[in-house]
Formats: C-alpha cells, sequence, structure tokens
C-alpha cells in the first residue's frame, strides 16, 4: 500500500493549527497529523525550532506552513486567524498545546510575573484563539478543537498551584465553548491529559527524572490523530496511554 494512498492519508484535505509546535507535544501533533493527510500550520516564538519541524514534514511528504507569532502579543492571534481566512477560508482541527510552566512553588510564594505569564498564555490566549478561529470552525462543518492539559487542572497538587489553576480555568473554558457549539456548525471539543511524556517542560518540572522512564511525544501525537478519526462526543476527555 502507497504511503500516499487515502488509507495512510485519512486527514487529506484537512488544514490543522498547532499551538507550540516548535517543540515537545505540539511538534510531535504537528508531525503526526501532516503524516495523516492534514495541513499543518505551525505556530511558536522560535523561528528556527518551527523551521526544524517544517523540514522535518516536508522531507516526509507532508505539508506545512510557518506562522511565528507570540500568542501573548497584542493581535497576533487575530492577524493569524485572517491570513489562514484569506487562504483557505476555513480550520478543520485546532489543537491547542502551548502552555507556560512557572517555577513550581507554595501558593504563598508563587511569583506575580511567572503567574501573570502563566495566565496569559494559558487561559487568556485560549479565549482569543476560540473567539478569532469560532467563524473558521463552524466553516469547515467539522471543526474539532483539542485543548492539551495536566491532570493538576483537576487534581490539585502541592506546588504546582500556579499551572494547575490555570489548567483548571482552561478546561473549564474549553468545555464552556464545547457546549456553546455543540449543535452549531458541527465543531467538537475534546481534552488530551498526555500525561508523563518526554518534553523539556518535564525536564523542567522533574530534574532528576530519567529522560528514558517517560513516553515519548511521539505517542500523544499519534493518540491525537486517532482520535480526530473517531467521532467522539464534544466534551470528551481522553487520558494518553504509554503505547499506541
Amino acid at each position: 500500500m502507497s504511503e500516499n494512498s487515502p488509507e495512510n492519508r485519512p486527514l487529506e484535505g484537512r488544514v490543522a493549527l498547532v499551538t507550540g509546535s516548535s517543540r515537545g507535544i505540539g511538534a510531535a501533533c504537528a508531525n503526526a497529523l501532516a503524516k495523516s493527510g492534514a495541513h499543518v500550520v505551525l505556530t511558536g516564538r522560535d523561528v528556527r525550532a518551527l523551521e526544524g519541524v517544517e523540514d522535518a514534514i516536508h522531507e516526509a511528504g507532508g505539508q506545512s506552513t510557518i506562522a511565528p507569532l507570540d500568542l501573548t502579543e497584542g493581535d497576533s492571534i487575530a492577524r493569524l486567524a485572517s491570513a489562514i481566512a484569506g487562504r483557505w477560508d476555513k480550520l478543520d482541527i485546532l489543537v491547542i498545546s502551548a502552555a507556560y510552566l512557572p517555577t513550581l512553588t507554595p501558593v504563598t510564594q508563587i511569583e506575580p510575573k511567572q503567574f501573570n505569564t502563566a495566565i496569559t498564555t494559558n487561559l487568556l490566549a485560549t479565549q482569543a484563539l476560540l473567539a478569532a478561529f469560532d467563524p473558521l470552525l463552524k466553516r469547515s462543518g467539522q471543526g474539532r478543537v483539542i485543548g492539551m492539559t495536566s491532570s493538576v487542572g483537576s487534581q490539585p497538587r502541592a506546588y504546582w498551584a500556579a499551572y494547575g489553576a490555570t489548567k483548571a480555568a482552561f478546561e473549564s473554558l474549553l468545555g464552556s465553548y464545547g457546549q456553546e457549539v455543540e449543535k452549531i456548525g458541527g465543531v467538537k471539543v475534546a481534552i488530551m491529559d498526555p500525561g508523563a511524556t518526554r518534553t523539556a517542560m518535564r525536564a523542567k518540572a522533574y530534574p532528576g527524572e530519567d529522560p528514558s522512564s517517560v513516553k515519548p511525544a511521539e505517542v500523544v501525537g499519534d493518540q491525537l490523530v486517532d482520535l480526530l478519526l473517531q467521532d467522539f462526543p464534544t466534551g470528551h476527555r481522553m487520558q494518553v496511554v504509554k503505547s499506541s
């Protein structure tokens, strides 16, 4: 069977946007989506890293476009939505993977500037993404929004409050949006909890951990594609398992 056969490229013709796709889980999701036939818009602040992801996608026969931006910067999200609308006039898949992890610390010692960055990146930017891309997702007729979360969003953990609080709000925001668009334009929303995954963010949180003891990010990307090929109910939540 050819690698370019419809069976191997089930997302052919779909346009996907992955935030935080310069590295880690975002990059793995972008690669998996492109391998499955989607044209992937890569976003992140590190232009060189984005170019590396794009090169890998193109070398594997996939399609992608880089769109460097800072999600916390002014009207950057609105400008990206306008650019995507001008080229494709729709968005089929929105994967919200970008996140900021503040220093782990007791609640009483949370550093205000880092907490503000986490709120802006993990929560306010999510609302801006949903607002900007809602029309394009509805225009798709089969729009899908997948938000990457963490267990600390639903299960408070000592020293993780600054991050966990933003993820709890993130989940609430996505859940409300999912209910609001459930019967409008075919948009469905799901939340994925990648669990322990070999990323730079994980290494920052667990500096003494052996990276080989946790799964690679590619497992998350593969299971993202599997989820998108299902007719999941809006509000669906899934935990990524160790092997796909």
